[in-house]
């Protein structure tokens, strides 16, 4: 049995889960979240706790049985406390502008990028003198905010010789000896 897949996923309070045939929606105070679930996993909701059985020991519905007990838990950690992703823009002369929904980039090209984000993420920008820009993104989708954090960072990724570019707050970069290493 799937390790992760046999633990059950408890409900804080405040947050709403209903199932509808293979559709699960997760109602809290962040948003509402909606899964479609293969018809393979089924999930039974008993005083506040979720558990998750499948109905045969097929790779196939043993590599389900743990992803869509994560995914559940994921939306209920979205509605009730939300996902958050830091970026970190390091490079002289790179800035990050925030405005509404358009995040305003400039790392290095001819012309800065506009990006027009989904309305569900939250996205501020914090700029101190000495220091490089960071942009958060903050919403109750946690794949989104992954996705949205992977497009911003692949724009300019971190390269390896002066650690120029767009990293996560806390990636470690490997780095590389420059050309005097080469004698």
């Amino acid at each position: 049995m799937s390790r992760i897949g046999k633990s059950p996923v408890t409900v804080p309070s405040g947050v709403e889960v209903k199932v509808d045939g293979n559709v699960v929606t997760v109602k809290g105070s962040k948003g509402e979240l909606t899964q479609e679930m293969d018809k393979a996993i089924s999930m039974s909701i008993e005083d506040g706790s979720i558990s998750f059985t499948r109905e045969s020991d097929a790779p196939d519905h043993r590599a389900k049985h743990g992803l869509y007990r994560a995914l559940v838990q994921n939306m209920i950690i979205g509605v009730s406390e939300g996902f958050k992703k830091e970026l970190e823009v390091i490079g002289v002369g790179y800035r990050a502008n925030a405005q509404g929904q358009k995040l305003e980039l400039s790392l290095g090209y001819s012309h800065p990028f506009v990006l027009e984000l989904p309305k569900e993420i939250k996205v501020s920008t914090v700029s101190e003198k000495g220091k490089a820009p960071i942009v958060t993104l903050e919403s109750h989708d946690k794949q989104l905010v992954g996705q949205v954090a992977a497009k911003i960072r692949s724009l300019r990724k971190p390269e390896p010789y002066k650690g120029k570019g767009v990293k996560y707050v806390g990636e470690e970069l490997r780095r590389k000896a420059g050309k005097a290493a080469a004698k």
